[in-house]
């Protein structure tokens, strides 16, 4: 008997062999147990049935014939609500902005879920072995690691490491740091500004030290040292996000003031400035991208909270960077946020709200626009009570 392999494996039938290859999703979404061969004689509602059924397609046709595919299946899945409005009662309707947040979750869900049953294969060294098929190596590398073996992937999945390579080149210009951002994939990009311009604009507690809190791309400690904080230490879990901001502290030349080290939350010893962008949203993520989006259970804004008092120097400020776009969801309170300040011995020494100014604010089709329209990003200045 031959033992398990360590990674997930899609097994299949094809040319009357029976065949298996490492099942690669960032998602987390298990192998399909059902798969067929697709090629370019499928038909979209074919191939739409199929996934709705959870019966992956795995694609060896021409590669430009399957992500036109792919858009097709993704036309009839958000044409379908339209359709369906109709017969829908007033039952059916979201009754509170939380019916409406987990509403629209379950039916991204769904729709990814469907979506990611084309799959594609990846050769040993990651090239797409299909007609017409883009070269892909690099921006698998940067997500995956060096190549091993042969795998299969969704084609949405990558379409998003060839975008997240893109960003990655490209980089975000980011003023208040002199330069660009690049992005890694799975680490959230500094797009939305509103939060940057809160740090490089509030009057600074010391320019000595300062712990910069879960720093993800390295954004904010790299917006402190341009503003003359003499030493920073970011801190962050996730591997991806402590190479990314390595390489953007030293692409942007202040590896003499920042230090990027690997922690839970807080480094060693007390700073008289401590900065925490935590996720805004206390759900659950469902990708790695989500993590800075979603805290399950708002684990890591009461662990900043919680252990805040004890990593400030007397007279120290530690820095929340929060949205309230929860607050109008009726996921979190503000009475909840603020008990959880006073339960941590901390006290609120001021506040500056700025409104977002991104798209989707303003986008009126949003299932959620009510709550985004009203949303507000907040810098709570918080001291040891």
């Amino acid at each position: 008997m031959q033992p398990e392999s360590s990674t997930p494996q899609l097994h299949w039938d094809e040319d009357g062999e029976s065949r298996s290859a490492r099942w690669r999703s960032e998602s987390g979404n298990q192998p399909p147990k059902r798969v067929v061969i697709g090629h370019d004689q499928m038909t979209a509602d074919h191939a739409y049935r199929l996934a709705c059924e959870g019966t992956a397609i795995l694609w060896r046709g021409d590669f430009q014939n399957a992500r036109q595919l792919l858009q097709a299946m993704a036309r009839r899945i958000d044409n379908k609500p339209r359709k369906a409005k109709k017969a829908a009662s007033d039952k059916d309707k979201p009754t509170s902005p939380v019916d409406a947040f987990n509403m629209h979750r379950l039916a991204q869900s769904q729709r990814a879920r469907t979506l990611a049953m084309l799959v594609l294969p990846l050769d040993e060294q990651y090239a797409i072995p299909l007609r017409r098929a883009p070269d892909v190596r690099e921006a698998c590398e940067e997500a995956y690691g060096p190549p091993q073996e042969a795998s299969v992937v969704s084609l949405r999945e990558v379409l998003g490491l060839v975008g997240a390579h893109e960003w990655r080149k490209k980089g975000v210009e980011i003023k208040a740091t002199g330069g660009r951002i690049h992005p890694y994939y799975g680490v959230f990009s500094p797009v939305r500004g509103e939060y940057v311009d809160l740090i490089a604009n509030q009057p600074l507690p010391s320019t000595s030290l300062a712990f910069d809190v879960g720093t993800g791309t390295g954004v904010l400690a790299a917006v402190l040292a341009r503003r003359g904080v003499e030493r920073i230490v970011a801190t962050d879990v996730d591997p991806r996000a402590l190479a990314c901001a390595r390489e953007n502290i030293a692409r942007l030349g202040l590896g003499k003031q920042v230090q990027v080290v690997e922690a839970n939350l807080f480094p060693e010893g007390r700073a008289p400035l401590v900065v925490c962008n935590p996720p805004w949203l206390p759900a659950r993520p469902s990708a790695a991208i989500e993590h800075a989006i979603y805290d399950p259970e708002s684990r890591m804004l009461r662990g900043f909270l919680d252990g805040l008092a004890a990593h400030l120097t007397p007279g120290g400020e530690g820095w929340l960077i929060l949205s309230d776009f929860a607050e109008h969801l009726g996921l979190r309170t503000r009475a909840q946020l603020q008990q959880w300040i006073d339960a941590a011995g901390l006290k609120v020494d001021g506040r500056i709200d700025v409104r977002p100014h991104h798209p989707r604010a303003a986008d009126k089709s949003d299932p959620l626009h009510a709550a985004r329209s009203a949303e507000v990003t907040s810098l709570w200045r918080l001291v040891a009570g």
